[in-house]
């Protein structure tokens, strides 16, 4: 790949959702994809081990060229993208920029929600870093926010387990679970990029007038309005309509799985 591809990166698999939605609608640039599978899943890790892994793939998007990176993945989100943009870009990196996928969302949450009730459903280190609660608020304060952690469900998807009947427990278990809190939610955020591999099943759970919400097109609408916002990076940005996956895994492992969730066939190398 020539001199800048968009890095886009995630603990495993989940952020091909969201790298799925940005290819569709800036197809011109070329990409870089990488999931850190060897050390998946981030959820249940303590802030300073996700900080520094997911540091660790920042910095190797970088040498591979990248002068943009997007954290494809909330629980990186959540807990390292603030250290990193504001601790190591300003002193190691000061031309480069990396992205996340909470702030996005939150700045658009309104527009899906009557009753300014909403539901965020995620792994449980993005639940109990409130990043949600705490962007949402900052945004629109009348907002009621309630979270519900489903550490289960990555697991079953990652496994292809998530469409079978076994699946039904788990996810009208926390589905429940989350409904119990408010009898008004009427706009259920998917925080997880996994989740929306979820959806058929979770439509069928969650009542009609409940907007379940991927964030796929929300991130890729924003990416595309930041570039446009930031000409200087944007005109760096090389554009073949190349696309590379890495994984710090088994590659045939990966693109096994991988797949499900780009919804192409996809050959990766080894990070």
């Amino acid at each position: 790949m020539r001199a800048s591809p968009i890095g886009i990166f995630d603990s495993g698999y989940g952020g091909l959702t969201v790298f799925r939605s940005i290819a569709d609608q800036l197809p011109d640039y070329n990409y870089i994809y990488l999931g850190d599978n060897a050390r998946s899943p981030y959820g249940d890790h303590s802030f300073d081990t996700i900080y520094k892994y997911t540091l660790e793939c920042v910095e190797w998007l970088f040498a591979k060229g990248c002068r943009l990176v997007i954290l494809a993945c909330n629980t990186a989100s959540a807990k390292a993208l603030r250290t990193i943009q504001q601790r190591d870009l300003p002193a190691k990196y000061p031309d480069r920029r990396v992205l996340g996928v909470i702030r996005p969302t939150a700045e658009v949450i309104d527009q899906y929600t009557s009753t300014k009730q909403v539901g965020v459903m995620g792994t449980r280190g993005t639940v109990n870093s409130k990043s949600y609660l705490l962007e949402i608020n900052k945004f629109f304060p009348d907002i009621q926010v309630y979270q519900q952690s489903c550490p289960m469900w990555v697991p079953l998807i990652e496994n292809n387990e998530h469409l079978e009947p076994g699946a039904d427990f788990f996810i009208k278990e926390y589905c429940g679970q989350l409904l119990q809190q408010s009898a008004d939610i009427d706009c259920v955020l998917l925080a997880c990029t996994h989740y929306p591999l979820l959806m058929p099943k979770l439509k069928a759970v969650f009542p009609d007038y409940i907007n379940v919400l991927a964030q796929g097109d929300i991130v890729a609408n924003s990416l595309a309005d930041y570039l446009g916002r930031h000409p200087e990076i944007e005109k760096k940005l090389s554009k073949e309509g190349k696309r590379a996956f890495y994984t710090s895994g088994d590659p045939a492992a990966f693109d096994e799985h991988a797949s499900i969730f780009f919804g192409e066939a996809l050959k990766s190398g080894k990070m």
